[in-house]
């Protein structure tokens, strides 16, 4: 059975050319993602008529007369409501607030038409050309409350002729625009899957930890606390001993624990065939939607369970402050 495809929604303003690029990309036969809304604040947004005409549903929401964010929120419930996993922002001329931004944390997208952090905002093509920049570009980011700030997910430099003018350069960044979007959207939803994404998340939780050693044992990835003799808080599997999951593994407090948090969320934990019978508990991190501060706090909880007194400790005094 074919795995399936995250879902997309798209918010535009105007022609729409990058929800264009994006849609039309995602009808090739591997493509990861499927657009299922195009939203817009402009009911005379010429790129709801291509979706329509392509056969994907569209909303429509004014922000004239509305407080900034009752109509941010507005438009979160119809992209709930569409079935939304992602959300791709396409030339949508709007600043959004903390409101909707923090509802799709690590899951919205932005196109941007700088090789930023240079130029955010506006004017970009004119501000390159008037700085003698020998590029300009584009940039593809998670969204943050920050105009234009999120981390970046990819980019592409477009040189600058001798004789370019704002537009003639514009015209060539869009073409780079729409062929950096789509790929750097495919990477963003298929991460979820991809264990080297996932190993990378677990070991930049687990290397904040006080002295911890990043170690192999018995060919997987793990960590361990407290030297040469120290002991493993954590280790990463990649569907070891025939289990289905990529997960991190940790110490519960017995089988008691493992039993109940099994029980209560079978889709988040399991109990891994050669560590279970010692307490350690699988959290499957190929799933939609991992709660990576949930995983920090277990990497933490686990880390203590093996590690010296001296710093537990000090960890204890340090969280008093």
């Amino acid at each position: 059975m074919p795995e399936a495809r995250a879902r997309v929604a798209v918010l535009i303003s105007g022609g729409g050319t990058n929800m264009a690029a994006l849609l039309y990309a995602s009808r090739a036969k591997n493509c990861p993602y499927e657009i299922v809304l195009v939203a817009s604040n402009r009911a005379d947004a010429a790129g709801l008529k291509l979706a329509e005409a392509e056969g994907v549903p569209t909303f429509v929401l004014s922000h004239k007369g509305m407080e900034r964010e009752a109509h941010d929120l507005a438009m979160h419930d119809a992209l709930v409501a569409s079935g939304a996993e992602y959300v791709a922002l396409a030339g949508y001329m709007r600043i959004l607030t903390p409101a909707i931004v923090g509802k799709w944390e690590g899951r919205m997208v932005n196109v941007h038409p700088s090789l930023l952090p240079k130029y955010p905002g506006l004017h970009t093509h004119e501000r390159a050309i008037e700085a003698g920049d020998s590029h300009g570009g584009v940039t593809v980011h998670l969204v943050t409350a920050e105009l234009d700030d999120g981390p970046l997910l990819g980019q592409t430099p477009v040189a600058v002729l001798p004789d370019d003018t704002p537009e003639t350069l514009a015209a060539r960044v869009l073409i780079a625009e729409h062929q950096l979007y789509s790929r750097c959207l495919e990477e963003l939803v298929s991460r979820e899957s991809s264990r080297k994404w996932l190993l990378e998340q677990v070991g930049r939780l687990a290397m904040v930890l006080p002295e911890v050693e990043a170690r192999d044992s018995h060919g997987a990835p793990g960590w361990r606390v407290g030297g040469k003799s120290g002991k493993f808080f954590a280790y990463f599997s990649d569907r070891h001993h025939g289990e289905a999951h990529i997960a991190v593994l940790v110490k519960t407090s017995g089988q008691d624990e493992l039993a109940a948090l099994i029980e209560r969320s079978p889709e988040i934990y399991f109990r891994p065939a050669y560590l279970g019978p010692s307490g350690w508990v699988g959290i499957v991190l190929n799933r939609k939607q991992v709660d990576w501060d949930h995983v920090g706090e277990w990497l933490a909880r686990s880390w203590r369970e093996v590690a010296p007194k001296r710093l537990t400790r000090l960890m204890d005094v340090a969280e008093e402050f």
